[in-house]
């Protein structure tokens, strides 16, 4: 029952105006009261929070939490990925060549996901990894590699849920929710990190700046439920043979391995 209601605050509901209204509370100082009982009931390691928990001023303050340096291991390797996020894997594949890609069941339009045809075109034929963030994780994101932002640019104008439920049940959320998608150029090869909000808040926050980042460096942060979808060019990605779906992933941790650039 406390995992339910806590999940309202953070994911938000299918309702605008009750989503608005979790978020009012989430972000005041109301829901401090909440803030041991939800540590509790998702096991959140007080240990690898950047403060002591009595700093944190309302749910929302704890859920956009830092940790402290050395809690994650960036795996090192100049063509090593890693896991942008703390998250399960809950789906990965091949982008196919009708530009969709299925994800639990159903067919999703990596047209409808990027909307500009030179981006569709580019990942056409390549990869993808679906991370799902849950109430229970770290909720900062960090470069999966090193290279240089060559675009960002933001779309959708409204949210839907993105948890399990929301994934099976809800109208295309990856192609219909507000998303930030940026574009990484590594070596010639080129990772989209695209970020998807939660339902009817549109809380995806961009720290980072200038055009270079290296791997492992926070890029921003989620205000609220979220998910992560990596997209790979066509032949420039190799998955890291032990990771596997379901499975639960650190930031910093080895998927896969990037090719150099591969030109026709």
């Amino acid at each position: 029952m406390k995992k339910h209601l806590y999940r309202l605050f953070i994911e938000l509901t299918n309702r605008p105006f009750i989503s608005k209204q979790l978020e009012r509370f989430a972000k005041s100082s109301k829901s401090r009261f909440i803030i041991g009982s939800f540590v509790r009931t998702y096991n959140i390691r007080l240990d690898e929070m950047e403060k002591p928990l009595h700093e944190y001023h309302s749910l929302h303050d704890l859920f956009t939490r830092k940790l402290k340096g050395n809690v994650r291991s960036i795996e090192l390797g100049e063509s090593v990925l890693v896991s942008p996020v703390d998250a399960v894997l809950e789906e990965y594949g091949e982008i196919h060549e009708d530009q969709t890609f299925l994800v639990k069941g159903k067919n999703y339009f990596i047209s409808e996901m990027l909307v500009h045809e030179e981006k569709i075109d580019k990942y056409v034929g390549g990869s993808f990894m679906i991370l799902y963030l849950s109430p229970s994780h770290y909720h900062r994101i960090h470069a999966p590699i090193t290279g240089r932002i060559t675009e960002q640019w933001s779309l959708g104008t409204s949210s839907y849920p993105v948890n399990r439920l929301g994934v099976k049940y809800g109208k295309s959320p990856f192609t219909k929710n507000y998303r930030v998608i940026s574009e990484i150029n590594h070596n010639g090869v080129h990772v989209a990190v695209v970020k998807v909000g939660a339902m009817f808040v549109n809380g995806i926050e961009l720290i980072h700046k200038g055009e270079e980042i290296k791997k492992g460096e926070e890029i921003g942060y989620f205000s609220f439920g979220s998910t992560i979808i990596l997209l790979f060019e066509k032949g420039s990605f190799t998955i890291n043979p032990s990771v596997k779906r379901k499975m639960e992933l650190k930031v910093g941790e080895k998927l896969g391995t990037l090719k150099e650039a591969i030109r026709s």
